[in-house]
């Protein structure tokens, strides 16, 4: 099954109500895949004319209770970051796939980790931060599609899946989960109140003081998050002398480099963050104790280097081998630049 197709699937068996989309290569099976499904497990699927419409009407949908998606690829997820910052403030939950794809601008369809920092640093304006998932196999992805719902709502923030093009558009055999029941009441929610009050969802705060109250729960929720969702892969760190840093596509890339290197006798190690924010950094300065080197990994100039180098500390023995136009380097690359640490 293709990744995208996969990822839908799974948010439908996760209880996905109502999805507000845009077609957009390398994502585009995704929304068609749920033109079909979704409408007939019951959901409302809708077109929206643009990106940034399209998260103003999931946030809508969402604030009344739905388990809502959207999704969309580089050029799309930059017009959706006011959305996503609307929806942070407000603390409603929901599910963004954006497929990454080069740029900067149009770029091209190929496969690219470049919205690293949009993903993590939150792209909207303010002080908030977004969960942000990376899968590396179709697999991982339905399991994390499948949690992701349930993380927003625990949470009430908006989850962020970043999947490079080549993990979205590889084709690969899933195990589906069985299906969930619909979405329960939510006392925050709007619309039908029954016997409760009058919920308002809102990023406006006007009176004194009470925006940075409000900013300060919202830090105090996201401080929390740091050592409640983090999730790794730890593969062959602790008696390496080079580990990779990866994620993604290049996580694989990474694992098939490391199997080579191993029978050539070279001793190198993998650690990949899944969850690109919270970033797994105490765990990963554990697994990298007795590397002499590190050798972080991406598809892009330089972008989790950064939270590499924050969590070590130690700059001098991080590294760097990156690709920014959509071509993905073979493992024997891969060995090559990790070997030249080890001379």
């Amino acid at each position: 099954m293709r990744t995208t197709e996969a990822i839908a699937e799974a948010a439908l068996r996760a209880g996905l109500t109502q999805f507000f989309g845009t077609p957009i290569a390398p994502q585009t099976e995704l929304v068609e895949y749920l033109s079909r499904r979704l409408p007939e497990a019951g959901g409302a699927f809708l077109i929206a004319p643009d990106e940034a419409t399209a998260v103003a009407m999931a946030f809508g949908a969402a604030a009344g209770g739905g388990r809502v998606m959207t999704s969309s690829s580089g050029p799309g997820f930059a017009r959706m970051q006011e959305g996503l910052s609307h929806l942070a403030a407000s603390e409603v939950p929901m599910l963004v796939v954006d497929v990454c794809r080069a740029g900067p601008g149009f770029g091209n369809i190929l496969p690219s980790q470049a919205d690293y920092f949009v993903a993590t640093r939150g792209g909207g304006n303010g002080d908030y931060r977004t969960i942000a998932l990376a899968p590396s196999s179709a697999q991982e992805a339905v399991d994390l599609t499948y949690e992701a719902f349930d993380l927003a709502e625990e949470h009430r923030s908006p989850v962020v899946m970043l999947v490079d093009a080549m993990v979205g558009q590889m084709m690969e055999p899933v195990e589906l989960p069985a299906r969930k029941k619909g979405p329960v009441r939510k006392r925050w929610m709007v619309g039908d109140r029954g016997d409760r009050k009058a919920n308002v969802i809102t990023s406006t705060y006007w009176t004194s003081g009470s925006l940075d109250a409000h900013n300060y729960q919202l830090f105090q929720k996201a401080s929390g998050l740091i050592d409640r969702v983090h999730r790794y892969e730890e593969h062959l760190c602790r008696d390496a002398d080079v580990v990779l840093v990866a994620f993604g596509i290049m996580g694989r890339v990474a694992k098939t480099a490391i199997e080579k290197a191993r029978k050539r006798g070279l001793k190198m190690g993998l650690f990949r963050p899944i969850s690109l924010w919270p970033f797994p950094g105490e765990t990963l300065a554990q697994a990298v104790k007795k590397a002499r080197s590190v050798l972080v990994l991406e598809l892009s100039a330089g972008q989790m280097l950064h939270d590499v180098k924050l969590a070590l500390g130690d700059k001098k023995r991080v590294f760097f081998y990156g690709r920014t136009g959509g071509e993905v380097p073979s493992p024997f690359e891969v060995m090559h630049e990790a070997v030249k640490l080890l001379s």
